[in-house]
């Protein structure tokens, strides 16, 4: 089964055993469970906004962090140079079942 199903703002399209990176989400325990209640889509039946009765079972991987970026700020000829760094932290979650 397909499903779009919307997290604080984020559409994700998702299919049974895939793995997703999503936000970070603070309360969510390692090997715990996440259910998705706001199910824009599935199989075809598309909801106003949402699907009624359907939701996302996801199981809680873990917990990494992405790729490092950095962000520079320069004004030239004044030797003003800036370099930060930054690291978003993201749940892997394993989708278990998609239910209408």
């Amino acid at each position: 089964m397909r499903a779009v199903i919307n997290d604080r703002g984020r559409q994700y399209t998702i299919t049974d055993g895939e793995q997703l990176l999503v936000d970070h989400l603070p309360l969510a325990d390692v090997g715990g469970e996440h259910v998705f209640q706001e199910v824009l889509a599935v199989d075809g039946d598309v909801g106003t906004p949402y699907v009624s009765g359907a939701k996302v079972s996801a199981r809680v991987e873990g917990h990494v962090k992405g790729a490092k970026i950095y962000v520079e700020k320069f004004h030239r000829r004044k030797d003003y140079r800036r370099r930060q760094g930054h690291r978003q932290q993201f749940t892997r979650l394993t989708i278990q079942t998609i239910s209408k």
